[in-house]
């Protein structure tokens, strides 16, 4: 054989090796799937029968729980048929009670019935009765039931009247009482924390001149020295037999004042002519007016108020050339301005209010001269112009009770006020001037008819008439305050005003033996 035989049945010899190869390799696959099958069959098999087992004890327990179940179901049955049991034997018991009951309420309203019949009959008898000795009562009296009846309320009437005016009149001492000891424990209080000057400064109206000859000089040729600072000042120079003194008269205090720093100035100066004169006193008047100013904003700002408007603190300013009875106004003004604060204080009020008005409650007092009216009107109506505050406005008003009524403001700065003039000291009356005007004052009203005591207070500001009931009426002493008005105005000399007040009181006093 060749080669080309040779190598074919080489080939054919691998092609069939290779058949034969995967042959064996296919059965052996088989052989091993059909083994894994059947390793799979008895694991599944092995696997039904503890599923069947677990599934029996499943069952079982299932079946038992039932059981349990179903013989607990009975027992409960068996208690709540034993329970309904008891309970209907209980209602059949409470019903039989009821109907006992229910027997005994009708033999009671039968009862009650028959009563009710025989206490009506005892009424209209009770009425009958009543009606007969009524008309027994009406014939012995003289007086019909209702008379009667009208009598018995108008005597209940009048004697709660009187008790209820007795109780009335007791509450209202007893009020009185305890408002006075507050007051004055609140008034006490306010006077030991005020710590004033003993003496008030007073305006000077006296200039001293270094000779006699200068009253000469300041006369002038033919007077028209004095005549032009007279005209320019608006003062009167009164130049008399005084030694080295000129004095200066005039109801304006800064007038006054603007004639007593010129005619200094020109007095230390020598030069006096009638062109210097005119010089001098027109820069005594800004000199005076820068005072004022200055005046005004430090008297405010000690008593504490802020906020007042350029027009209030210079008409506050020329307060300080302003005096009653010796005592500058500027300075009663700020003392009343402290004791409001005070007196607020110790009311728990407000304060800043109390202080404002009793700063300016005496403000009208720098205009009273150029306007008509009391100073507290005055001051009421300037100070409404430049303060939007009613509170102040109403004390200033009210400070010397000349309106109608008084509120709370007017109280305080009324008190502040009487507390800084009556002061030891504040005021340079003498005591025997003092004494006379108050006897002046009450011997004017103890000369009317029916008088029987008059007081004269608040420092001569006012008096209070107590009058005769029996005698003065309700009219005549409304006449009696007139006249006793118009006798103290045309008799007496007085500064501001003085309210007169007329009393006229009757008591009914009985004693219960």
């Amino acid at each position: 054989m060749g080669i080309l035989a040779q190598l074919a049945f080489f080939f054919v010899g691998i092609i069939f090796g290779a058949l034969l190869g995967g042959m064996a390799m296919f059965l052996s696959r088989r052989l091993m799937f059909n083994r894994q099958i059947r390793v799979a069959e008895r694991k599944a098999a092995r696997m039904m029968d503890v599923a069947k087992d677990e599934a029996k004890g499943v069952l079982n327990e299932a079946q038992e729980e039932s059981r349990k179940i179903k013989n607990s179901a009975d027992w409960e049955y068996r208690e709540r048929r034993s329970e309904a049991q008891r309970q209907e034997n209980r209602l059949s018991q409470k019903s039989e009670s009821l109907d006992r009951k229910l027997e005994a309420v009708e033999q009671r309203d039968r009862s009650l019935a028959g009563k009710e019949k025989g206490i009506e009959s005892t009424q209209n008898q009770l009425v009958e009765l009543k009606s007969r000795q009524l008309q027994q009562l009406e014939l012995i009296s003289g007086i019909s039931s209702d008379e009667a009846k009208d009598q018995l309320i108008e005597a209940m009437e009048v004697e709660m009247q009187q008790e209820t005016s007795r109780r009335l009149h007791e509450w209202e001492i007893r009020l009185k009482e305890e408002a006075d000891e507050k007051a004055r424990g609140i008034l006490s209080q306010a006077i030991q924390r005020s710590a004033s000057e003993i003496v008030a400064e007073a305006t000077v109206a006296v200039v001293p001149i270094p000779s006699d000859e200068m009253k000469g000089r300041l006369i002038g040729r033919e007077g028209r020295n004095i005549r032009t600072l007279e005209q320019a000042t608006g003062v009167d120079l009164i130049v008399d037999d005084t030694p080295e003194a000129v004095t200066l008269s005039s109801f304006d205090p800064v007038r006054r004042e603007v004639a007593r720093v010129a005619l200094t100035k020109l007095v230390l100066d020598g030069r006096i002519h009638p062109a210097r004169i005119e010089e001098v006193v027109a820069k005594a008047k800004a000199e005076v007016d820068a005072t004022i100013v200055s005046t005004g904003e430090q008297a405010a700002y000690q008593a504490g108020v802020h906020g007042l408007r350029p027009e209030l603190i210079k008409l506050l300013g020329r307060l300080k050339y302003r005096t009653s009875y010796g005592q500058n106004t500027l300075s009663h003004s700020t003392e009343t301005a402290y004791l409001a604060g005070m007196l607020a204080s110790d009311l728990e009020t407000d304060v800043t209010i109390a202080k404002r008005a009793g700063l300016l409650h005496d403000i009208g007092k720098a205009v009273d001269r150029e306007v008509e009216g009391t100073h507290a009107a005055i001051g009421a109506d300037l100070v409404k112009q430049w303060d939007k505050s009613p509170e102040v406005v109403q004390g200033i008003a009210e400070h010397h009770f000349e309106t109608e009524s008084t509120g709370l403001w007017g109280f305080i700065i009324s008190a502040a006020d009487a507390i800084s003039s009556a002061r030891p000291g504040a005021r340079r009356e003498s005591l025997d001037g003092y004494l006379k005007r108050m006897k002046a004052l009450e011997g004017i009203a103890d000369d009317f008819k029916g008088v029987e005591k008059s007081y004269a207070i608040q420092a001569g500001r006012e008096i209070r008439i107590l009058v005769k009931p029996e005698e003065i009426d309700d009219l005549a002493a409304m006449r009696m305050a007139r006249d006793i008005v118009k006798k103290i105005e045309e008799g007496l000399e007085y500064p501001g005003q003085i309210k007169v007040t007329v009393l006229r009181e009757t008591r009914a006093v009985d004693y219960a033996k």
